[in-house]
């Protein structure tokens, strides 16, 4: 089992979400701990990075396989996620 850290920025975009979207997004996240890797994940190109869908939100992570850690860097809507 993999243990999830959050970026304290990361952290600010998940408490900005309406209720029920957070939700589902705190859900998604929480089931990167046993499968950070799941059916639908993508490989970012030219980043060890990875995201996951939840609706219309992204979850973007690293994963460090080495100490079992998911590091979710970055949670956004669809087109704004991608930007500096």
């Amino acid at each position: 089992m993999y243990r999830i850290q959050i970026k304290v920025s990361a952290a600010r975009e998940i408490e900005a979400l309406r209720l029920d979207d957070r939700r589902r997004v705190v859900e998604r996240i929480g089931a990167l701990a046993l499968d950070p890797r799941p059916v639908g994940c993508e490989k970012l190109t030219s980043q060890e990075r990875y995201r996951v869908q939840q609706g219309d939100y992204r979850i973007v992570y690293s994963i460090s396989d080495d100490v079992l850690v998911v590091w979710v860097v970055k949670v956004g809507h669809r087109p704004d996620v991608y930007r500096g």
